[in-house]
Order: C-alpha cells, then structure tokens, then sequence
C-alpha cells in the first residue's frame, strides 16, 4: 500500500509537470517499449499502455513486438544504427552487454514508484537484482523470473502402460529409459519424442546438468572456462546417446518440444518449460487445461550426481535508454512502475512470476497447479551465467554438442574444441 501510494504521488507530479510545460511539449514525448511476443502479457500491456497515457494526456506509448529469438539482435542492431527503443526487456544473459556499453540508464526508483533505494532493493527476493547490477547501480527490473522445470502429458505416460504419478523421470537415466519406451519413429524419422531439451539454451538448462557431474561453467576465481575435463565429457557423451546417432531419441534439428507441448497431439511428452507455460496451454487449447492431463515435475538429476542443481533461473529485465532524455526516461521509468504494480494480475492471467517478496509469499502464487515445483526447483538452483561474452560462450556450446550430435565428433575432441574458444573468450574479457 505504501509503495501505490507513493507511486500516485509521483504520478501526479509527472502529471502536474506535463500540464506546466504545455501541451506542446507534451505531444512530442513519445516512448517506444519493445518487447517480445507473448500474446496473453500483450493484452494487459495494452491496457496498461492506455491507462497510463490517459494520466499523462499528450504522452504517446507505442509498443512493439517481436520473436523472443530476433528481439536482442533487433535491439544491438538499432542502438548501433543511434535509433534503439526507450524502454525494452531483454534477458538476464543479455543484459550485461548493454550496461558495460553505456546503452542504458540506472533505476530512476522515485519515478518508478520507490521511496527509496533501499525500498525497491528489499521489496525483491535476494539476488534477483543481481545481473542488472553493475559498478554499485541497478540498471534494471525483473518483469518475470523463471525457472524450467518438466511438463508432462499424463496420457501419453497411461496409453504407453505407464504411471504418470510413480514413473515421471527422477534422473536423467530414467528420462532416456522412459523416452525410448515413448518415443514412435518412421524411418529415422521422430514422429513422437518423449522428451526433448531446449536447444539452443544451453547455459539456462544444460550448463546445470555438467555442474551436477562435478563441472563448472567458470571456475569461482574467474581465471578458468570449462571446468571439470570428465564431467564435460560424460555429459557430450549423453547428448551423443541422446541424438540421432545414438538412440534417436531428440535432435536440435526439430522443432522445440515446448511449442508443441501444448498442442497435446502426441509429438511430444514431456518439455522443459517455464511457469508461463501453463498459461499458455490455458488459453491455446483449454480442454487439455481442463482435462487435468498434464503435471509438472521437478529438475532430474543424473544418478553419480555431486552436486543436487536444477536449472538456472533468468530473468527478463525492464531497460531504459541512456539516449533518451531526461523527462523521457523519468516517464520511461514510471511507466515501468505503473506496469509492475499489477504483479497480481501478470500472475493470474500470464502465469509471470515478478519475484516481489510479497508476491512469492502470497496464497495466490502458491495456489497455482504445481507453484511447489518451481519453487522448490529454484531453491536447487542458481541465476543464469551473465557477462558480456554470455553469448559467445553459449554459442561454443551450441557447436560442441552438435557436432557429437549431428556430426558424431568424439565427446573428448569436442570438449578441447570447447575449451579451448572459452578460455580465449575468458582470457580476452
């Protein structure tokens, strides 16, 4: 209640503000948020779009959307080229690059609803401000935090003779047992997959799979990339096993089994996927949504597991423009404020978790089908590996595992490739 106070008081200085400079200044404000696509976040952004210029009369938001896979190349690309949005969100990984390069400016908290510093820092769960933090300023706020843990379709498991509520997959072992027992082929050809992983996120999802081998992505002192030679190998070696030269159970080749999770046609059985994902299959195909048919279970572990990690969870991240104006970026950041009051209903109708102290700790998040699992997940788990050569890295990973995938490349060849482009990367940053 303090914090919508307070963001009332602001709003109507803001306001207060505009009408003193006249109409004509006001008209020439415009603030473009760039976003990626999410159909059901759109609805509401929409509304909050016109709410908001309806309290500041003459302030024009024009928002826009892309492809989740071309929004960060679309964003490089325009603040090169000196025409980059005002506001936009990006992810965790790729917030770093845009700081370190000056592209955009710290929390205004005042104008984004905050009393104080102090205030918004302990209003989040510990380190989720975390990769927007840089030189002792926060650059950024979470617009979701999320976590993949496995969906499942409950059906497929009972027409294959199995039990959903006792088999589900514990380890990555019983996940290759269970998908050979799934997965339906025609020549070659997979025409249903029991599961498959989220190619190419490999920081986010698989990263956590050599670390519970004993890996690690960056040694803890910094000076070492791709840690722990035999557990990098065991863990190409499964993807080897995994792919079509294997046992043909996944390939990076087909589509990702998340987006046809939802469908529930019988192409896929079990996905990777975020909390987010139920809202999706409510409003794509709600009789599956109804049918109960569906569950979700926790992060596997392999069996010879050191370390107990589940995936990483990443955050996707409010950003101003630097470029902008000062008023421009003071209304920028109150419209992300005004946004991010509606944490309840980003939750119900987006299935988006903000990770608010209030909001984890509240009956409506803990409410939501399977809520316990992602929770528990990310208590297992660790934020997303974020620097500026993020990407890259994930890109050295992405060639390492299709090559032992798609071009049957020893694991131990692989892994010295690997190693070798991260510590230059390492060494170079």
């Amino acid at each position: 209640m303090k914090r919508l106070i307070v963001s009332i008081l602001v709003l109507l200085c803001l306001a207060t503000l505009l009408h003193s400079n006249g109409t004509k200044e006001e008209d020439r404000v415009t603030i473009e948020y760039w976003t990626h696509e999410d159909a059901n976040r759109a609805e509401l952004e929409d509304r909050y779009a016109a709410e908001f210029m309806e309290l500041h009369p003459g302030v024009s938001i024009v928002i826009k959307r892309y492809p989740s896979s071309k929004l960060l190349s679309l964003v490089r690309n325009a603040f090169i080229a000196g025409e980059g949005p005002t506001i936009f969100n990006i992810s965790s990984i790729d917030a770093y690059q845009f700081i370190v390069d000056g592209k955009v400016s710290p929390v205004d908290f005042r104008s984004a609803g905050y009393s104080s510093l102090e205030e918004m820092e302990n209003s989040y769960i510990p380190g989720v401000l975390d990769p927007c933090t840089y030189q002792g300023r926060i650059f950024g706020l979470p617009l979701e935090m999320t976590i993949w843990s496995i969906f499942l379709n409950k059906r497929i498991f009972r027409e294959s003779g199995l039990d959903p509520e006792k088999d589900y997959p514990k380890t990555w072992e019983d996940m290759v047992e269970l998908s050979g027992r799934l997965v339906q082929s025609d020549g070659g050809i997979l025409l249903r997959r029991g599961f498959d992983f989220r190619y190419p996120y490999y920081l986010e999802a698989m990263v956590p799979m050599v670390e519970q081998l004993g890996g690690e992505l960056i040694s803890e002192d910094g000076r070492e990339a791709i840690v722990g030679k035999e557990a990098w190998i065991e863990w190409l070696s499964f993807m080897q096993k995994w792919g079509p030269s294997g046992m043909n159970l996944g390939s990076p080749t087909y589509r990702n089994a998340r987006y046809l999770f939802n469908l529930d046609d019988g192409q896929v059985a079990m996905a990777n996927t975020g909390l987010y994902q139920e809202a999706r299959i409510k409003s794509e195909n709600p009789s599956f949504y109804e049918s109960g048919d569906w569950m979700v279970v926790p992060f596997p572990l392999f069996e010879n597991a050191k370390r107990d990690v589940a995936a990483c969870y990443y955050g996707q991240y409010f950003m101003v423009a630097s470029q902008a104006r000062k008023r421009v970026r003071e209304l920028s950041w109150a419209f992300i404020g005004y946004m991010l009051q509606h944490e309840d209903e980003y939750l119900e109708k987006v299935n988006l978790l903000q990770p608010s102290r209030a909001l984890v700790d509240s009956d409506a998040y803990r409410s939501i089908p399977y809520a316990s699992v992602f929770i528990d997940d990310m208590a297992r788990g660790h934020a997303v590996f974020s620097s500026s050569y993020a990407n890259e890295l994930q890109r050295l990973i992405r060639v390492a595992v299709e090559s032992v995938m798609l071009q049957g490349e020893e694991p131990r060849t692989a892994y010295l490739k690997l190693k070798s482009g991260a510590q230059e990367l390492l060494d170079e940053d």
